[in-house]
C-alpha cells in the first residue's frame, strides 16, 4: 500500500520536508533566543542604571562618548546656563507634561543639554522656572542622544519657537549657535519646584517593537514547521485514498470492474 513512498516524486517531497522542518524550527529556536537576550540585556540595563546612580560622580569628559556601559552613570558638569528650551509629550507617572532643558555652556565652548526638571500639562514657557545665572555645577545621570521616532520619542515636526521633539545634537544644532555635546543629562535633584526625570536604560537594550518582532518570529517559524507536517500528512492520506479506491474500481475516470462484458451495440442500418 505505501510502496508509493519510493516513487521519484514522492523521495522529492520526503526529502524536502526532512529538510524543512528542522530549517523551520532552527529558526524558530533562534528567533526565541534573541528574544530571550533581549529580556537579559533590558534586566541587565536596569540593574545598571540603579547602580550608575549610587556610583560617585565623575567629571563629564572621563564618561564620554556614552555607550552601554556609561549610560546612566552619575556625571558632573559646570558652566554657566544659555538657552532653555522645551521638550513637549513626555510621560511622567502616567501623567503627559514636557521637560524643561536648559544648556550649560562649558569652559571648552561647547553645551551640554540639561533637563533640568518635568511639568505637567501643555508646554508653556510661562511656566518654566528660569535656570540660575552664574557659574553652576550640575550633577545628573548621562545619557545618550535620542534617537526621534525610538523609545516613545516624538519624531513631529513643526513645533513652535523654543521647542525640539529630541534631546538630540543632531536636533539642537539648529536651535542653538553653538556646538552641542553628543550626550546629555538628566538632574538628580530637579530644579525651583520641578520633579527630577529618571535615568532611562541604555537604547536596543529595552522591551522594544524589536524584542516582540523577535517573539512574533518565533511563532511564524513553529507555524511553518507544523504546517509542513500537516500538508505532508494530508498529501499521503489522498494518495492513499485515491490508490484504495483504484483497487476497489471506482477510482475517477474508471469503470467498476465487475467481470461483466460491456453489452454489444446492434447497428443501425441507414435507410436506403
Amino acid at each position: 500500500m505505501y510502496r508509493f513512498l519510493l516513487t521519484p516524486r514522492w523521495w522529492g517531497i520526503n526529502v524536502f520536508v526532512l529538510l524543512a522542518i528542522p530549517f523551520c524550527v532552527f529558526m524558530g529556536s533562534w528567533q526565541l533566543s534573541r528574544f530571550e537576550d533581549r529580556v537579559q540585556a533590558h534586566d541587565r540595563a536596569d540593574a545598571q542604571v540603579s547602580e550608575a546612580a549610587r556610583s560617585p560622580a565623575r567629571p563629564l569628559r572621563d564618561l564620554l562618548p556614552v555607550d552601554q556601559a556609561t549610560s546612566g552613570a552619575t556625571a558632573t558638569a559646570t558652566g554657566r546656563y544659555g538657552e532653555q528650551l522645551l521638550v513637549p509629550d513626555r510621560e511622567l507617572a502616567g501623567r503627559k507634561g514636557f521637560y524643561v532643558l536648559t544648556l550649560l555652556r562649558t569652559d571648552d565652548g561647547r553645551a551640554l543639554p540639561v533637563v533640568r526638571g518635568w511639568l505637567p500639562g501643555r508646554a508653556d514657557a510661562a511656566k518654566a522656572p528660569a535656570a540660575p545665572t552664574g557659574e553652576v555645577t550640575v550633577t545628573g545621570a548621562l545619557q545618550a542622544s535620542e534617537t526621534p521616532g525610538d523609545n516613545g520619542v516624538s519624531a513631529a515636526g513643526g513645533l513652535p519657537a523654543g521647542q525640539t521633539a529630541a534631546i538630540s545634537s543632531g536636533s539642537l544644532i539648529n536651535l542653538v549657535p553653538y556646538h552641542v555635546y553628543d550626550a546629555w543629562i538628566t538632574l538628580t535633584t530637579a530644579d525651583s519646584g520641578m520633579t527630577a526625570v529618571p535615568a532611562a536604560a541604555p537604547q536596543n537594550t529595552g522591551l522594544d517593537l524589536k524584542a516582540f518582532q523577535n517573539l512574533g518570529y518565533t511563532g511564524e517559524w513553529f507555524v511553518f514547521a507544523g504546517f509542513v507536517v500537516f500538508m505532508w500528512f494530508r498529501l499521503l492520506r489522498r494518495e492513499v485514498e485515491f490508490l484504495r479506491d483504484a483497487e476497489m474500481g471506482i477510482a475517477e475516470g474508471q469503470q467498476p470492474d465487475d467481470g461483466a462484458e460491456p453489452a454489444a451495440q446492434t447497428p443501425v442500418s441507414s435507410p436506403v
